[in-house]
């Protein structure tokens, strides 16, 4: 029986219409099904439009709809939905099946008996690096990559247009809230990159956070684990899977590390450098780690170590992730992606470790919090941050972090006073620790603003800027 067929017998409810649903509901659709939508804004898509491409669907907007939310046999539900809030857990039936996109996506594959290598990405930081990263790396060895989940096009894009048959291999971005609703992938090599507090204002407690990232290790074959962070060793591994670890030491046999070679330091394969460290394009140790878990997932699915590591130095980032800016004397860095604790400590050790004796380096932070605990960041911010400036919801929990600290109204002003206090060679890093829909609308608007901010300094006298 196909999942079609079997969604056919179903009274099935999409919940949700971001992106991620209404890809779900165009799939759903084409296939002919009948089905209901639902989502708690009154302006989600314009109901006319919605009626006129969809006139088998019958939708309902402004609440969470009670009725039909206890009536469904299936629901797919989009990422951003709490599952667990009262407005929806009470009333899901102990015998609906709740999928979201990726789920439904596998459900369709395995169904039909597609086998689709898959790598599979996830952790609090790096994770679109890392698969980025993949990307590219596939796309120079001549091998047709798709990639998907929490990143571009959504996944059940790929079903509609056919495009999953044209695969070799499946990159999947993956957050926490996807992988709740997760349980028939089948990857041939998956990670949990970190885990840091985020996200905890819904999943409550960092061990459930863990236990759900993990949940990514219950549907692979190889495990590839961070040796740095404890909270990433598997909980439970059968003796079907095998495990290959990454990390900042030097590494022992069929593991990944760092080391000194020739006074520099390299990625390493075991007693075999790979490249120095100071050839790739990306900078921080954190960045350097994040190759070694692409280089340990390309593995998996049978990519020449060699080839990858030649791929290295041509991939240059992404954006609002510890990019930097043109400018003047100053390097400026923007790390607006920093949405979380866990994050920016990545960047401050990372520069840390790579900065010069005689550098200052300025830290801009500050945001929508989200509940997280930002004590973490006390010994780093002490050590290595010359001056902290703060800005948004939590500016003041941040400010408690060290007594070099000044609060501002905004991210121009932050640029302002950064600007005024640094000299020639120093780093301003905007790595800000939080979410920033207190202030922009999302991280990209934040991190342009500070770019554009950045450069608008050589053209506005005296230090004083323009948005």
């Amino acid at each position: 029986m196909t999942v079609i067929t079997q969604l056919k017998n179903k009274n099935v409810l999409v919940l949700g219409l971001g992106l991620t649903g209404l890809s779900c509901v165009r799939y759903l659709a084409k296939q002919g099904l009948k089905f209901s939508v639902n989502d708690s804004r009154e302006a989600a898509v314009n109901k006319q439009s919605f009626a006129a491409d969809f006139p088998q669907v019958e939708l309902t907007l402004g609440n969470w709809d009670h009725e039909k939310i206890s009536a469904a046999e299936v629901i797919i539900a989009s990422p951003g939905i709490d599952l667990a809030s009262k407005d929806i857990a009470p009333y899901i039936s102990d015998n609906c099946q709740v999928w979201g996109d990726i789920e439904l996506f596998f459900q369709v594959l395995n169904a039909n008996h597609i086998q689709l290598p898959t790598l599979a990405v996830t952790g609090s930081n790096g994770k679109s690096t890392v698969v980025t990263l993949l990307a590219h790396m596939g796309e120079q060895l001549g091998i047709n990559v798709c990639l998907a989940g929490n990143i571009g096009t959504p996944i059940i894009d790929l079903l509609i247009n056919n495009e999953h048959l044209s695969c070799d291999v499946l990159i999947l971005e993956l957050s926490s809230f996807q992988l709740e609703t997760l349980t028939s992938m089948r990857a041939e090599g998956a990670t949990v990159l970190n885990i840091s507090d985020d996200h905890l204002d819904r999943h409550k407690t960092l061990q459930n956070y863990q236990k759900i990232k993990q949940n990514i290790y219950q549907q692979a074959q190889t495990l590839v684990v961070n040796r740095d962070d404890v909270l990433t060793k598997p909980l439970n591994v059968t003796n079907k899977q095998q495990v290959v670890s990454f990390g900042s030491d030097r590494p022992i046999k069929d593991q990944f590390g760092l080391g000194l070679e020739q006074d520099k330091l390299h990625l390493m394969f075991a007693e075999q450098a790979l490249i120095a460290v100071d050839k790739l394009s990306i900078s921080g140790i954190h960045n350097a780690l994040n190759c070694l878990a692409a280089l340990a997932l390309g593995q998996t699915v049978g990519w020449s170590l060699a080839a990858m590591v030649k791929t290295l130095p041509t991939f240059k980032g992404l954006p609002h992730r510890c990019q930097v800016i043109a400018s003047d004397n100053i390097t400026w860095i923007n790390d607006s992606k920093a949405t979380n604790v866990g994050s920016t400590l990545a960047a401050l050790e990372g520069l840390a470790k790579t900065k010069q004796a005689n550098q200052q380096l300025i830290l801009i932070a500050g945001g929508e919090g989200k509940g997280a605990d930002f004590s973490p960041l006390t010994q780093v911010v002490n050590k290595d941050v010359s001056l902290l400036i703060t800005l948004g919801k939590d500016a003041d929990k941040l400010m408690s972090l060290t007594a070099n600290a000044i609060k501002v109204d905004s991210l121009i002003a932050a640029v302002e006073l950064a600007a005024q206090q640094a000299k020639q060679d120093d780093i301003v890093l905007l790595s800000p620790a939080c979410a920033s829909l207190d202030m922009f609308k999302n991280f990209a608007e934040r991190g342009d603003v500070f770019t554009r901010a950045v450069q608008n300094l050589a053209k506005n006298v005296g230090g004083q800027l323009n948005d």
